[in-house]
């Protein structure tokens, strides 16, 4: 009987085992993907600066009137706040 319940327990153990190493495959999977997408994009944004270099000084004036447009906001939600 003891072999017995020792053939179970090497049987769940080794179960247990496939379970955790899919799991871990799901989640390196899952990393590879959300780096490939990363090197892709960083990928097509060097070829897009590349192709068009006036196009960092267009993103970085957009960035800087998102900025000004952001802060002008929180100047005015805080005076409503104040009010």
């Amino acid at each position: 009987m003891a072999e017995s319940e020792c053939q179970e327990e090497n049987c769940d153990n080794a179960i247990r085992m496939v379970k955790d190493v899919g799991r871990d495959l799901n989640e390196l999977l899952e990393e590879m993907e959300k780096l490939t997408v990363q090197a892709a994009w960083m990928t097509y944004n060097f070829i897009t600066i590349q192709t068009n270099p006036e196009l960092v000084s267009s993103m970085k004036h957009l960035e800087n009137a998102f900025l000004r447009c952001k802060e002008q906001m929180e100047k005015k939600w805080q005076e409503l706040l104040k009010e």
